[in-house]
């Protein structure tokens, strides 16, 4: 097949992998010689794309906003893709997450959720005011105004497109830049708490004594959803083909293949499921007020995990190789795992209300309700990184 003729995203030769056997072309070839993520776009034709890795640590390949890990000298076979479609490469990064420092909010409100996306961290906040940030760099923080003085509860980032749900109300907003946002319309005037984006589908679901979820291709317009019980639906997330939700005070969860229909499925435990997110082949989500945790391989049917304490466990994501939570409590505790299933105690930098986390560009990002607590926690790159991306063949590999 020769060496590829796409340009490599940053100072070095061109990297020439070997292509699997059952390759049919060359996508993307290339090298990341430092932590600057490298986004471009790449055109498949109906087959699988193998994605190859090779060099200091794993390497993670998002299309179309699905991640994929892929190991020193492996190759993993994704879905069929058609058409032109959105690509970014990154470098895992070394070290355990164990100690966050301090960053500072441009206010003291009840941020509640933050998300990466495209260079950008970006954050709301509940309560009267129209308080929501933005960070290129996850430690000094921007206001800005979102387009209502509403509850904002929930935010992610996909396909190009900011997406934010309020709690108690129908509505929604969007932005395009992570900085200036344009007001939505949610199908109804419920307690939104939940956004994720996957597969071209922005997601959402609602606390409250309805069926209450939504779904929308574009960030813009928005149709409802029904789940399949009426509970206090508070996290969803997309990961490996499914949906995946989680409800408060109750065995209920939900997964989804379409972002449009959704089946029942059983928690480990009844508990005070708060999020949920998919990282490295696991499903991983926390609660408040139980030592108790859980994971799936499926999304479907969960396993019990033990968390390092009894806490507020409000939230956790996923990167470079680790399950990062944080808890709303009164304590300076955090937790993180390597594996989704078995967890370790971590330190944040105050003793705040931490309530959302993300992660993006190198680092893990906190903020805390009430305050203007904010934290991060910074890896060193685990590089140089060379990839290839392959149009596989017809039949998945």
């Amino acid at each position: 097949m020769g060496n590829s003729v796409y340009p490599v995203p940053s100072a070095g030769a061109s990297y020439s992998s070997q292509p699997p056997a059952t390759a049919s072309s060359v996508l993307l070839d290339g090298q990341l010689v430092n932590s600057t993520l490298y986004s471009t776009s790449a055109t498949g034709t109906g087959s699988p794309w193998l994605l190859y890795a090779n060099g200091a640590g794993p390497t993670t390949i998002t299309i179309a906003g699905t991640p994929y890990t892929v190991n020193p000298g492996s190759t993993v076979c994704t879905t069929a893709y058609t058409g032109s479609q959105s690509v970014t490469v990154g470098a895992s990064f070394s070290g355990s997450p164990l100690t966050f420092s301090s960053s500072t909010m441009p206010s003291s409100s009840y941020w509640q959720s933050v998300t990466y996306g495209n260079g950008y961290f970006v954050a709301v906040a509940q309560g009267p005011t129209t308080a929501a940030a933005y960070s290129t760099n996850g430690t000094s923080w921007t206001a800005m105004t979102m387009p209502s003085s509403s509850n904002w509860f929930g935010v992610t980032y996909g396909n190009g497109y900011y997406v934010a749900v309020a709690y108690g109300t129908a509505a929604g907003a969007y932005s395009t830049n992570g900085t200036t946002w344009t007001a939505s319309t949610m199908p109804s005037s419920s307690n939104w708490y939940g956004v994720t984006y996957g597969n071209g589908y922005y997601v959402a679901v609602a606390t409250g004594p309805t069926t209450a979820g939504a779904y929308s291709t574009n960030g813009t317009t928005w149709t409802a959803s029904t789940m399949p019980s009426s509970s206090n639906w508070r996290g969803v997330t997309y990961g490996n083909g499914k949906f995946v939700a989680v409800a408060y005070n109750t065995a209920a969860g939900a997964y989804s293949t379409n972002g449009t229909t959704w089946t029942a499925s059983t928690m480990s435990t009844n508990s005070y499921w708060y999020n949920v997110t998919y990282g490295n082949g696991y499903y991983v989500a926390v609660a408040s007020n139980t030592t108790n945790g859980t994971y799936s391989t499926n999304g479907i049917t969960w396993n019990t995990s033990t968390m390092p304490s009894g806490s507020a466990w409000y939230n956790v994501t996923y990167g470079s190789g680790y399950f990062v939570a944080i808890q709303n409590s009164s304590t300076a505790a955090g937790a993180y795992s390597t594996n989704g299933t078995t967890w370790t105690a971590s330190t944040m930098p105050s003793s705040s209300n931490w309530y959302g986390v993300t992660y993006g560009s190198g680092k893990f990002v906190a903020i805390a309700q009430n305050s203007t607590a904010g934290a991060y926690f910074a890896q060193s790159a685990l590089t140089p990184v060379a990839y290839g991306i392959y149009n596989g063949a017809t039949v998945r590999a």
